[in-house]
């Protein structure tokens, strides 16, 4: 598959740019780091825009996008925590489910990779293997979660305190659901999907053959 392309480039540089919102947060420059969310938002819609309407959607891209999403939700869930805005409960069941994922993530991986099995067609992301599907659990956790880190974000812009009751029930209802999806991507079958060889050969790009001089 063709890894460097304008989405995937998109996707890489909302990784690269998580970090530095989270150092704005620690600073207390709640401004400028809910308007890097913003604007990391708005990348995220073009780079989907981009590889639907041009064709541009790959495997690497698949694992990718939903990265930078856990890259920023983590970055968040640790600044704002760190700040005092995020209890450390929430944000412990948080990042635990994502480690969890993230362990299932290598032995799946492993388990799914094509023969010949090596450590350098493990870490080759243009060997695709599975299909991560999310749940529908997860796609509600995954919207209360932006909404709670957004709001949060934004409560100390606009003069809203942390112990408000719409943020407290907020951070309930992403704790339930997050804890739900992560049981949701363990146990459901449809939550993960395994490449066919059909499947797989026809992601793996073809090595172009010249043609022969007469």
């Amino acid at each position: 598959e063709k890894v460097l392309t304008i989405p995937n480039a998109l996707t890489m540089a909302r990784i690269i740019s998580s970090p530095y919102i989270g150092y704005l947060i620690v600073q207390g420059n709640y401004k400028w780091a809910l308007g890097g969310c913003v604007v990391f938002g708005l990348t995220d819609a073009l780079d989907g825009f981009i590889a639907r309407r041009y064709n541009m959607k790959s495997f690497v891209g698949s694992i990718l996008d939903p990265a930078a999403d856990k890259v920023l939700m983590t970055t968040l869930t640790l600044a704002l925590a760190y700040n005092g805005l995020l209890p450390t409960t929430l944000a412990a069941i948080i990042i635990g489910r994502d480690i969890s994922l993230s362990l299932a993530a290598v032995v799946i991986r492993w388990a799914t990779l094509p023969p010949p099995k090596s450590p350098k067609r493990y870490f080759d992301l243009s060997i695709p293997s599975v299909e991560v599907r999310p749940t529908l659990i997860s796609k509600w956790n995954t919207a209360l979660q932006l909404l709670l880190m957004a709001t949060t974000l934004a409560s100390p812009v606009f003069g809203v305190p942390a112990d408000h009751v719409y943020l407290l029930a907020l951070q309930w209802a992403t704790g339930a659901t997050t804890v739900a999806s992560g049981i949701g991507y363990l146990t459901s079958k449809d939550a993960v999907h395994r490449l066919t060889k059909a499947e797989v050969a026809k992601r793996i790009p073809k090595p172009h053959i010249l043609p022969k001089k007469k």
